[in-house]
């Protein structure tokens, strides 16, 4: 039993180191080179000549010793025998066949890795340590033994278990190193090279605009508040208003997505919402994307940006609505701009106006810009009506507010000078990195 089990221990460890030899991947693949030059530069070659050529090959093959770039011996060495096979099994053998063989058996030996070595361990260790294994079987077959000697056999055979087991072991880590070794050599990064040029987007001008218009708000008591672009039809109109006759709406007709349902014409939603939910002092700015069935040209867009604000307290008058508007445009674009509000209608305020700024290009002398009047109107604003009051649980009598909105898109073109608004949305670097 134990001469039997050292058998199939030495038997083992023979067909391990076997399996697990690694030579250098691409000097074999030079020796098959070797080869195929050797046979190209006959006229002629016969099928004997051909397998001594083969033969002679796979000796070159044998005497590698490098492991860089690693594969497993004895797989190339299996191609160098099926291709000598399949000669053997030819009547003859002349020159192209030859030349197509070697093809062959390059392209085999390039497809081999370390997963082969890997495989083959794998399957050995199934034959000589799996459970139906012969060592297996006779390590069981110890209980069988008397009691005298079954505790010296079994001894005995855990010990060559253990070896045979170890011996695989030291092969699977041989070869587990190999390919760490070699994925290493793969991704590895020379640190002295120089670096890949990262590019780097340029900040939109209406977000640079927009932050620079938050910041002011900011810095006067205003909280930034923002809303769903999906809105009901009486947030967007009948709570600001606008009645379902209303001809208002239709100067904003926009997306409906069902008969109530719809993408808002504007922020004013936020501003019901916010009322709705909050007790004054209400002092808010409200941004964001609105939308319009509009089509595009150089002035107009489907999608666009509007920012609203809303101030709602006690003893909140049009002179309150004057001083904040007029130090908001200083701040944003100069103090030597001029301010004018002209009467307007809106049907969310009453009364309501438009505020004008004069002329950045001609200061107010009057242009082709400003239709030589001198001035360009930069927002709509007025006091809150009193029915949106009401629609939002606020008592008139006791609170007044101001409200005023904005197109960004506008407001952007004025301060850069730019003439079309399609460059917007164009993601044109060139027109971006203006900015």
């Amino acid at each position: 039993m134990i001469s039997k089990a050292k058998e199939i221990e030495k038997e083992a460890i023979i067909s391990v180191k076997e399996a697990a030899i690694l030579i250098n991947k691409k000097e074999a693949i030079n020796t098959i080179n070797i080869l195929k030059e050797t046979i190209s530069k006959k006229d002629k070659v016969d099928k004997e000549e051909f397998i001594v050529a083969i033969n002679s090959a796979k000796e070159e093959i044998n005497s590698i010793t490098s492991e860089k770039e690693a594969v497993s011996k004895k797989e190339v060495v299996n191609a160098f025998n099926k291709l000598a096979e399949t000669i053997k099994n030819k009547d003859t053998a002349n020159k192209e066949e030859a030349i197509r063989a070697i093809n062959v058996l390059k392209e085999d030996i390039s497809n081999i890795s370390l997963d082969s070595a890997v495989k083959e361990l794998t399957n050995l260790k199934i034959k000589y340590l799996g459970k139906k294994s012969e060592l297996s079987l006779i390590l069981k077959s110890v209980s069988k033994l008397e009691d005298s000697e079954r505790k010296e056999v079994g001894k005995a055979l855990n010990e060559i278990f253990k070896n045979v087991k170890d011996a695989f072991d030291v092969e699977f880590k041989k070869i587990k190193e190999k390919e760490i070794e070699q994925k290493i050599q793969l991704e590895k990064i020379d640190v002295t090279l120089p670096g890949k040029k990262v590019v780097i987007g340029e900040m939109h001008p209406i977000s640079k605009v927009l932050n620079k218009i938050n910041d002011i708000f900011i810095s006067l008591g205003f909280s930034i508040v923002d809303g769903p672009e999906i809105e009901t039809d009486y947030y967007n109109f009948e709570a600001l208003n606008i009645p379902k006759d209303h001809p208002a709406r239709n100067t904003q007709d926009t997306f409906y997505i069902a008969e109530n349902l719809l993408l808002r014409s504007q922020t004013s939603p936020v501003q019901i919402h916010t009322m709705q939910n909050s007790k004054p002092p209400i002092k808010i700015l409200s941004p964001g994307r609105v939308y319009r069935a509009d089509a595009t040209d150089a002035t107009h867009s489907p999608v666009f940006h509007q920012v609203e604000g809303l101030l709602v307290d006690k003893n909140i008058s049009m002179a309150n609505l004057k001083a904040i508007l007029e130090l908001f445009i200083k701040k944003l674009y100069s103090n030597n701009v001029k301010v004018r509000f002209r009467p307007h209608h809106f049907p969310f305020t009453e009364p309501s106006a438009e505020m004008d700024i004069s002329c950045f290009k001609c200061g107010g002398v009057g242009c082709p810009l400003c239709k030589y009047e001198g001035f360009i109107e930069v927002l709509g604003c007025g006091m809150v009506h009193e029915n949106v009051l009401k629609n939002c649980n606020i008592n008139p009598e006791v609170y007044s507010g101001f409200a005023f909105g904005l197109g960004l898109e506008r407001i952007v073109m004025m301060l850069y000078g730019i003439t079309d608004l399609r460059l917007f949305y164009e993601n044109d670097m060139r027109f971006l990195k203006q900015f």
